[in-house]
């Protein structure tokens, strides 16, 4: 078992370290994008980490864009969808789930989910792809609209806005600082960045967030960064959280196999 009562990240705030409630454990996971083979490399890591570890509550929280961009948001769908009858999970409502369920009213909404990412979620669905390859947009929001099944939207617009567990505020994108948290924008929950972002201050609990995507989680004293770019650096990353201790689980494609290594925050 890793040592997982390590100190954090950064500079450490005064005062207690943030927590999770007793005989509780947490994995968050970051941004999928449609990258079902990651998806399920990192689901069958937090399974076998979990086993590892003493008996708890454990709920996995994903932190939403599990659609477009990546190969098979379908598959990604189907697997969450499945993951929840086996395990206690919660979904976030990304900004590109509200571009979805947006576009499927609306035509220019639909231009601009299919110019960031939407085309490969519609494709995954087609069951024949050169329909869409010839259509108009008002003929591939029609394509898109008979492909997906009602299960999985209405799976989709199930998704939360967001989630506090203990100390900890999992959203999609991030928060306003400038907004008591019990007055927060759904807009800015899925699609802020600045000034969230470069924040310096405690926002009260630590905000965990997809959305913005680095190289490596971004590991701060009052916001932890989750969104490695999985559909393109092949990197998802999870973070597991049982009381003060807090641990990463990292899958990456390796080209030939995707292999997940799990490390203790410094």
């Amino acid at each position: 078992m890793l040592n997982r009562l390590r100190t954090l990240f950064g500079p450490a705030p005064s005062g207690p370290l943030p927590s999770i409630p007793p005989g509780e454990r947490i994995y968050a996971v970051g941004d999928v994008h449609g990258r079902l083979d990651l998806f399920e490399a990192a689901i069958s890591a937090i399974d076998a980490d979990d086993a590892a570890c003493r008996p708890a509550q454990t709920t996995i929280i994903l932190l939403g864009d599990l659609i477009d961009r990546g190969p098979d948001s379908a598959g990604v769908i189907a697997a969450a969808r499945a993951l929840g009858q086996r395990r206690a999970v919660r979904i976030l409502l990304g900004n590109h789930e509200e571009m979805l369920l947006r576009a499927l009213d609306s035509d220019e909404v639909m231009r601009h989910f299919l110019r960031y990412g939407g085309r490969e979620t519609v494709l995954s669905y087609l069951a024949e792809p050169d329909h869409y390859h010839r259509a108009e947009l008002a003929e591939a929001r029609a394509l898109m609209e008979a492909a997906i099944p009602e299960d999985d939207l209405d799976f989709i617009r199930s998704f939360e806005d967001s989630i506090t567990i203990g100390d900890y505020l999992f959203v999609h994108a991030g928060i306003d600082p400038g907004t008591p948290l019990d007055a927060q924008r759904t807009g800015d929950l899925r699609w802020i960045r600045e000034p969230f972002l470069s924040y310096p201050d405690c926002f009260g609990p630590v905000v965990v967030h997809g959305h913005t995507i680095t190289d490596k989680p971004q590991i701060r004293h009052n916001r932890i960064g989750l969104d490695t770019g999985a559909y393109r650096s092949g990197r998802l990353t999870a973070l597991g959280l049982q009381g003060t201790a807090r641990w990463l689980i990292e899958v990456q494609d390796m080209g030939n196999v995707i292999s997940a290594t799990t490390r203790d925050l410094e």
